[in-house]
């Protein structure tokens, strides 16, 4: 049986206790709602009869990161300029995370400024997620404890613990950007395996396939397959 004790106990000594609760419930919120609205797209494009389709006002369709901005606008605001206490700053967290999810699941939309998110540059999206999603969990798991060592080690001790996060935080942005987030998380925890894997060849369909030559394209193509080919235009 699951021990319920333990897990609370675990919660709020390691989360609640070390002040870390707002970053863990953002992060959580942040993920959970980008697997969502990334399945509620799949389901609308499949055309499941029970599941709700796009929201239109006046015959347009309005994306689902207009929703993201709003919500991050208002619970930003919320979180600079009062002082809810708890638990608002929780609740804030929480739906600073929803307005992050909805809002960067569209995040090619920003750049392109048109809808791409079924074609090879929706791609950008999942990238920005993977690349948010690994600088919010090193925030959480990674920097308190980094610091908490560093507080009890000497000067020297902390150059060590400083230069092993600059190396996980490097080698997880580059394995993000080709397109490797399995990589990417492995290397937070064993660095030498994201090092290994950051110097390896990109994803063909990543941002950082984008600097190679088409030899270099060619060999990355050969080792990890073609994209597959953009499907017609739709969103979620």
């Amino acid at each position: 049986m699951i021990d319920l004790a333990g897990i609370g106990s675990f919660y709020q000594e390691g989360i609640v206790d070390t002040g870390r609760e707002p970053a863990f419930l953002f992060l959580v919120s942040f993920l959970a709602t980008f697997g969502f609205i990334r399945t509620s797209a799949h389901m609308i494009r499949a055309q499941v009869s029970w599941w709700p389709g796009n929201v239109t006002v006046g015959g347009t369709h309005v994306h689902h990161l207009v929703w993201g901005i709003i919500i991050l606008l208002v619970s930003g605001y919320i979180g600079i300029a009062v002082d809810p206490g708890s638990p608002g700053r929780e609740i804030v967290a929480c739906a600073f995370g929803f307005g992050t999810g909805l809002t960067l699941d569209e995040f090619a939309l920003w750049l392109e400024l048109r809808d791409v998110y079924w074609e090879e540059e929706g791609r950008k999206s999942i990238d920005a997620v993977i690349i948010a999603a690994t600088l919010a969990g090193l925030v959480l798991v990674g920097y308190g404890a980094w610091i908490e060592v560093a507080d009890e080690v000497e000067r020297g001790a902390q150059a060590v613990v400083g230069l092993f996060g600059l190396l996980a935080w490097s080698q997880a942005a580059v394995n993000a950007a080709k397109l490797k987030p399995g990589m990417a998380v492995a290397g937070l925890f064993i660095p030498l395996i994201g090092i290994v894997s950051a110097f390896r060849l990109a994803r063909p369909n990543s941002l950082w396939a984008r600097r190679y030559g088409a030899e270099k394209l060619a060999r990355a193509r050969g080792r990890f397959g073609s994209p597959a080919p953009a499907a017609e235009e739709t969103s979620g």
